[in-house]
């Protein structure tokens, strides 16, 4: 199948019919890639990391924005080409390609600081192919620099799981020395706790992946239990990652007094009705939390390497992104999926 029209060939995949995972929405073949246009560079992708949220994408969870779209938004790439007034990035520099790939700049939420809620934001793997594939063109001032000296497979992960799960905590208004709840153990929540830990929270792990929960217990978590468990104490803090809304009056209900529960995902199964007393009484807040500006990037970026992050990878060729996805969407992952070049 062909991807496109341009002198620079790669191989990638694209959504060509949302639907169950099994039912094979992923469809893979050669696809042209055109020039970087001003304010761009070409990527030849390293590394790639899976999201959820490209699970949503095949699904139909998340409706595309065009056909034949390129998921991928968590991209460690080398620079191979440059588009004029680039002033950022050379040729051979290493980059990342995120999730938010564009902003107005104009609009009352940019100039607050609040780019993520820009009304015409513009998003990696959603509007504009992303990094399943060989080849990716993404926007210079939305790009981060990366170490060189750092695994590519590792460093993936971060540009969405990490920044998201970043975002996700500090709205979630862990006070020093509070007590975290996270339900969901994945990719953004293995991260987002060591973060918490490091910054002197006690967190609880509560998800159904029995392998999750050992991950949980390992990175330094106090306890791990299945989702649907009471934590053994009041939580100041929880964060939802799993994409379950029956789990939303789950976590209210674990929080003390003035808790915050934040939803960090950008799709999430109907909620079940709350009751007030049980579930908002006593200043408990109920938030959500939309996409990142570049700033929880960067800020998210530099406190990983401080603390020396440890990201867990499961390391799938590119040619069976399919596979990764299903797994996926089993809880068969440990961490986070990364597809690598064959």
């Amino acid at each position: 199948m062909a991807f496109g029209t341009s002198g620079r060939t790669a191989y990638g995949w694209a959504v060509e019919r949302p639907g169950p995972i099994q039912s094979g929405p992923l469809v893979r073949g050669r696809r042209g890639v055109g020039e970087p246009g001003v304010g761009e560079v070409l990527l030849r992708v390293e590394a790639c990391g899976v999201c959820r949220t490209d699970l949503h994408l095949a699904e139909g969870d998340l409706p595309p924005r065009r056909p034949s779209t390129v998921p991928g938004h968590e991209i460690v790439g080398r620079v191979v080409a440059v588009g004029e007034a680039v002033e950022s990035f050379r040729v051979g520099d290493r980059a990342g390609g995120a999730w938010l790939r564009g902003t107005c700049g104009v609009c009352r939420y940019c100039r607050a600081g609040q780019e993520n809620l820009c009304p015409r934001s513009t998003y990696t793997g959603w509007d504009a192919d992303g990094g399943f594939a060989d080849l990716a063109v993404v926007p210079a001032a939305f790009a981060y620099p990366l170490p060189d000296g750092r695994d590519a497979a590792s460093l993936a992960p971060l540009l969405c799981a990490g920044i998201i799960g970043y975002r996700a905590l500090r709205r979630s208004a862990l006070p020093e020395g509070g007590r975290l709840g996270i339900y969901g153990f994945g990719a953004s929540a293995h991260l987002a706790a060591q973060v918490a830990l490091a910054e002197g929270a006690t967190v609880h792990a509560l998800t159904r992946s029995a392998r999750a929960r050992e991950l949980a217990l390992a990175l330094g978590a106090a306890s791990a239990g299945d989702a649907y468990d009471r934590p053994p104490e009041p939580l100041d803090s929880a964060i939802l990652f799993a994409p379950v809304g029956d789990l939303v009056p789950v976590a209210l209900e674990a929080l003390d007094r003035s808790g915050t529960l934040a939803v960090a995902g950008i799709h999430l199964s109907d909620i079940p009705s709350l009751n007030y007393q049980r579930h908002l009484f006593q200043e408990r807040d109920l938030r959500s939390v939309t996409s990142n500006t570049r700033q929880d990037g960067r800020e998210f970026l530099a406190l990983a390497d401080r603390i020396g992050i440890k990201v867990t990878v499961s390391p799938y060729p590119m040619s069976r992104a399919d596979r990764a996805l299903a797994d996926l969407a089993a809880d068969r992952v440990d961490g986070a999926a990364v597809l690598v070049p064959d």
